[in-house]
């Protein structure tokens, strides 16, 4: 999770490296959040996070893991989290030491973390499209081969890969990286971040240790937003109370940033289906279409994707796997027609028109 306390030169660098000038933007960086790979502390995931020390310290530890949860909920402060402190720690006996995950910040191999540069570390990501001047819309395999070409270099200590994130694999891309968790050279971790863990190649699956991190509660989302800086901090000073006891930390920032109206607009649009307002949603339609609305197109699909999530929450404790199928089968398909839709840079607008009609089939479908 984007976690607590960033010291000052932490978050100067995390600014650097994020700007647009300095770069492109990072394709697992949300907003203007800092990178969970500057945070400095976790916040929740307590229970998980000894279960990496105890492996650590013992000598046991995997060579993938597997972390799963909604986007938000700090799979990749986590992650890095573990990186960090084995780049650190490059004795085992250090690790059994430590009381925890946390380093030192100013230590040279969390620097090198936090800029992308040490020898022993990768981040496979979506990569930036330099013609297009966006991320190229899944992971591609020569970005594995190249992750794979790292690990097969030598090293004193490990060598660390974080996956962020297994949903953006392709066919190809997820072959390749399986090949690199069957066969793992020594002293190497790979760690493979998802959305939809269920969703991960099953042979994949097969070989990891697997991590489910629980939702945060809203409490947790207000200590970690509160840890971001200005102008997070101001807003949530007084916007507190809008912060829902279902909301994702993704939901909670957008509706505190200054362009959440549209995303306001969308939930409302949400929260009333199966009910379908097309006036509105034409309208939806129409302003994500142009090219200067990425970013309120982007506020769409997470919106919708919150949605979605929230209904199986609310709903799993008391009904039938054939009752939450529907809407299980609406995210597959939206998040098909979204890839295709910007991979063959197609007209927006009969996407989200016939996304609306799916959630409100889906809806009707389930029975709630």
């Amino acid at each position: 999770m984007i976690a607590c306390r960033l010291a000052p030169n932490l978050i100067a660098m995390a600014a650097k490296l994020s700007s647009d000038a300095d770069g492109p933007p990072e394709a697992d960086r949300f907003g203007d959040a800092p990178h969970p790979r500057t945070a400095s502390r976790l916040v929740a995931h307590a229970e998980a996070e000894a279960e990496l020390l105890r492996a650590c310290a013992s000598g046991k530890l995997p060579q993938a893991i597997l972390i799963g949860g909604a986007p938000g909920v700090g799979k990749a402060t986590l992650a890095w989290r573990l990186a960090r402190f084995l780049l650190v720690h490059r004795d085992p006996d250090d690790a059994a030491a430590a009381a925890d995950l946390s380093t030192p910040q100013d230590h040279p191999a969390v620097r090198q973390a936090i800029a992308l540069s040490h020898p022993d570390l990768f981040l496979l990501r979506r990569g930036w499209n330099e013609k297009d001047k966006r991320h190229w819309m899944d992971i591609r395999v020569d970005d594995v081969r190249r992750m794979i070409h790292m690990f097969q270099q030598s090293g004193s200590g490990y060598r660390v890969g974080v996956v962020d994130s297994a949903d953006d694999l392709n066919a190809s891309s997820a072959n390749a990286l399986l090949k690199l968790i069957e066969e793992p050279p020594p002293r190497s971790l790979v760690m493979i971040l998802a959305h939809r863990p269920g969703r991960v190649l099953p042979t994949i699956r097969s070989r990891c240790r697997k991590i489910m991190l629980k939702p945060l509660a809203a409490a947790e989302i207000g200590a970690v937003i509160e840890s971001l800086g200005a102008p997070f901090v101001k807003a949530y000073a007084s916007q507190a109370a809008t912060v829902r006891a279902d909301d994702t930390l993704h939901a909670a920032l957008r509706r505190l940033s200054g362009s959440s109206e549209f995303d306001l607009r969308m939930r409302r649009l949400l929260e009333e289906l199966p009910r379908l307002d097309w006036r509105a949603i034409q309208a939806a339609a129409d302003h994500v279409s142009l090219r200067d609305n990425a970013d309120d197109y982007r506020a769409l699909l997470d919106a919708v994707g919150d949605w979605l999530g929230g209904r199986v929450r609310a709903l799993a404790p008391h009904a039938s796997a054939p009752s939450l199928a529907p809407y299980a089968e609406v995210w597959e398909k939206a998040g098909e027609a979204a890839r295709r839709t910007e991979a063959l840079n197609l007209d927006k607008r009969p996407f989200v028109l016939s996304l609306f009609a799916d959630l409100a089939d889906a809806e009707r479908r389930s029975g709630a």
